[in-house]
């Protein structure tokens, strides 16, 4: 049976929270209950519990860049946790170079032990996600000194030859990360469910006179059998065809999402901010952000299910909030975005909405 799988997003606003808006912060949930974080802005952790979310499921955590508002909530989520005594699991951090040094330096000097253990595995950064600026501030990202009682040492990850970053595959998920441009070095994360085994022709198995049991846990592990009757039995005569795994992506704050196109190809969801309208490109660009229509022509050349676009200016309201005469809601963002893609092919998350993502067909 196939797994059950959703976003939920918990904070859609850029910059700062609002009475009205968290900042960034979207969990994909997987069928086992497990939790995996995008980024952690200030107050996600408050976001988590007026969920129906349990933080205690949480066990990744991904930041797409080091700007407060995608992570200034995760030292107060992480000693919440603890002293609630709700995990006993390792958490494990995927972020930019000095996430690791943000995260150890703020539980070091509040003097925070937890009840778990934590990694962080850190992504080292490429010379094209440099602003011109960049050197004119000298900032130390690396972590020095000890460890932090409950921290493992992690991982540096370089890119691949193709300027991808590889960070995890197990049995069930790979998950991966290209650069994006922004005002510091930001990242898009593509989580890619792998295929499941088609389903087993129980009808078929009896007809050829092998019973229920062992052997058909044989054949589903891949191994040819034979029945009772000696007849050879191959896995691809009694298996159907293979279900294709989902994509989710989920991008950090972005002027050029250019790298996605080695990894995004058909998505189920992607996840892209749309921070200002089209009117206003060049201020977007100006802050390293994108409009709707730079997000929906990259969905559109990436062939994705749905575009959701999140990460808003405080200067548009909720849908269906009630708005005054020079008032604008991210229904104008909604409506650029639909004029590249077409209706029905692009959301506007608002926060606790969350959008079910069903398994694809064999």
């Amino acid at each position: 049976m196939m797994s059950s799988m959703d976003l939920t997003f918990l904070g859609t606003a850029s910059a700062y929270p609002s009475p009205t808006r968290g900042v960034s912060c979207t969990a994909l949930k997987h069928e086992d209950g497990s939790i995996w974080l995008f980024d952690c802005g200030e107050g996600s952790q408050i976001q988590l519990m007026r969920s129906l979310l349990k933080a205690s499921k949480v066990n990744k955590i991904f930041i797409t860049h080091l700007h407060g508002d995608h992570m200034f909530g995760l030292p107060g989520l992480m000693c919440t946790v603890s002293q609630n005594n709700q995990k006993t699991g390792q958490l494990e951090l995927y972020g930019p170079h000095g996430l690791r040094r943000f995260i150890r330096c703020s539980l070091q000097l509040s003097r925070s032990e937890l009840t778990y253990n934590y990694v962080v595995h850190e992504l080292q950064v490429v010379e094209e996600q440099l602003p011109a600026e960049w050197n004119t501030w000298t900032v130390n990202h690396d972590a020095e000194g000890s460890l932090h009682p409950n921290e493992h040492p992690g991982q540096q990850i370089s890119p691949d030859e193709k300027g991808v970053w590889n960070l995890i595959e197990d049995d069930r998920f790979v998950v991966k990360a290209v650069w994006l441009k922004h005002r510091i070095p930001s990242f898009g994360f593509c989580v890619e469910e792998k295929p499941t085994q088609g389903k087993l022709n129980d009808a078929m198995l009896r007809s050829m006179g092998v019973p229920p049991g062992p052997l058909y846990g044989k054949i589903k592990s891949g191994e040819t059998i034979m029945s009772p009757t000696g007849e050879e039995v191959r896995p691809e005569d009694v298996l159907g065809p293979p279900r294709p795994g989902r994509k989710v992506i989920i991008m950090g704050d972005t002027a050029d999402s250019s790298q996605l196109m080695s990894v995004g190809l058909n998505a189920d969801v992607l996840v892209h901010e749309a921070t200002l309208e089209n009117e206003l490109l060049a201020q977007a660009l100006q802050n390293g952000h994108s409009t709707p229509e730079m997000a929906a022509v990259l969905g559109k050349s990436l062939n994705v299910g749905k575009l959701v676009l999140t990460h808003y200016s405080q200067r548009y309201k909720p849908l269906g909030a009630v708005t005054e005469k020079d008032d604008k809601s991210v229904s104008v963002l909604l409506e650029q975005a639909e004029a590249v893609l077409g209706k029905g092919k692009v959301i506007c998350a608002e926060d606790f909405l969350t959008i079910p993502i069903p398994p694809r067909k064999a």
